[in-house]
């Protein structure tokens, strides 16, 4: 693969780089939620006790 690669004159830290990049923005919105679930559930506790903000203004 690192003949047939050389041969084409791909440049491997650039695509290494590129993968990487897209593994990483994949795992990044489930590490988001995980990082901030306590705060999620508290915020949904909250909005389920006392509603949401603005919902006496709310027309539909």
């Amino acid at each position: 693969m690192l003949k047939k690669t050389r041969a084409l004159n791909i440049n491997l830290s650039a695509t290494l780089e590129r993968a990487l990049k897209e593994e990483l923005a994949k795992h990044k919105p489930a590490q988001w939620i995980e990082e901030n679930r306590t705060a999620i559930r508290s915020y949904n506790e909250f909005v389920e006790q006392h509603g949401c903000f603005g919902d006496e203004f709310r027309e539909f």
